[in-house]
């Protein structure tokens, strides 16, 4: 059989091509096998590459069809196939999962109240040398089992109990980044804001052993204790008008808690971060609001290294925090660079290499 396409006068149209193209396909699933045959192979490619040994396929999308068990027992599975289809070396992994993971989680506040915030799940187990991958979608459905519950940790080391059995895994780790607000109030005119805190839970279960891990960003404000002194040296010297340089700073505290006792609220860190360095920054703020900031930084000059250090004396004498680490920045408005440090108690977290990206977190964005 011979096709013959109608002359035309001038460009086609793209609707006249989808016509063309769709009588073409719909002779090619009724045509002779030998006319598919004798085609110009230009034109059995358009056709869809019918006449090849290959069955014509439907292009249009059947939302009646549905997945009985026995059709599913059919569907490959490469993700979780035998170690002959494992790429590269046969080692074990550490971590494999998903990241960003969003989804509404409740949450518990100090005043016995619930609050309901978009949270960020990273779900992750190890894999052994000979297993080819895992399911990554029972880490999800796992959230979902679980999503309308009010989280504490006990509800997250379900969720990680669950997903363990599910993955056949020995190790896991669950983490879960959201923004907690919390109602401040300014220093002097009386107004009330929203501060916003950064929080991070993490459950961590290797060899057997699980730790319970809370990271908060506080953000503060930190003003230079040599840039005060020679500021107030100019003005007693030589009459010199002068101001001390002082920055937004921002100091991830991360606190293990000690076995059994998940009572450290997320409002109780933060009392804690304001205890060790007093000058948060501030939501409302009036002229009288901005002169006492001015006097609570005059009163509060910090280095970098004394930051780490405040934090520190007020975590290790709460009984209810382990291991901990802060690492703070202080994002300078006199160098063109950041002054930093890292002060840790315990195993936790002393490593002797640093995620080169640390620092580079810990800026905030208002």
């Amino acid at each position: 059989m011979n096709i013959h396409l109608h002359d035309h006068d001038g460009d086609m149209s793209r609707q006249e091509a989808q016509r063309l193209m769709a009588r073409l396909r719909a002779w090619a699933r009724s045509a002779d096998p030998d006319d598919l045959a004798t085609l110009d192979p230009a034109i059995r490619s358009l056709a869809g590459g019918l006449g090849d040994d290959y069955p014509a396929l439907d292009d249009v999308y059947d939302d009646t069809f549905r997945a009985d068990a026995a059709y599913r027992a059919t569907m490959p599975d490469l993700q979780n196939g035998p170690a002959s289809l494992i790429e590269g070396a046969p080692r074990q992994i550490q971590h494999v999962g998903i990241s960003n993971f969003r989804l509404p989680i409740r949450f518990r506040t100090r005043d016995n109240g619930d609050l309901t915030l978009e949270t960020s799940v990273t779900g992750t187990v190890s894999l052994e040398a000979e297993k080819k991958g895992i399911n990554m979608s029972r880490i999800m459905r796992t959230f979902y089992r679980r999503a309308e519950e009010t989280f504490s940790f006990a509800v997250i080391e379900a969720a990680l109990d669950d997903y363990k059995a599910d993955l056949e895994s020995f190790d896991a780790r669950i983490q879960m980044r959201f923004s907690f607000p919390m109602k401040v109030e300014s220093l002097r005119s009386g107004l009330t804001g929203y501060q916003y805190y950064d929080f991070a839970l993490e459950l961590v279960e290797k060899a057997g052993v699980r730790r319970k891990i809370v990271h908060l960003d506080y953000v503060y404000s930190s003003t230079c204790p040599c840039s005060l002194e020679l500021s107030e040296h100019a003005r007693r010297e030589r009459g010199q008008l002068a101001t001390p340089h002082s920055q937004r700073s921002v100091a991830r505290v991360s606190v293990v808690l000690d076995e059994g006792d998940d009572t450290l609220w997320f409002e109780d860190l933060i009392d804690l971060c304001r205890a060790a360095v007093p000058t948060e920054t501030q939501v409302m703020v009036k002229r009288e609001d901005e002169q006492a900031f001015a006097e609570l930084n005059a009163a509060n000059p910090i280095f970098v290294e004394d930051a780490a250090r405040l934090f520190a004396l007020q975590l290790q004498d709460e009984p209810r925090v382990g291991d901990f680490r802060v690492v703070a920045s202080h994002q300078e408005s006199l160098h063109s660079h950041d002054a930093v440090s890292v002060l840790t108690e315990g195993p936790t977290f002393d490593h002797d290499s640093l995620d080169p990206r640390l620092f580079a977190t810990l800026f905030h964005v208002g």
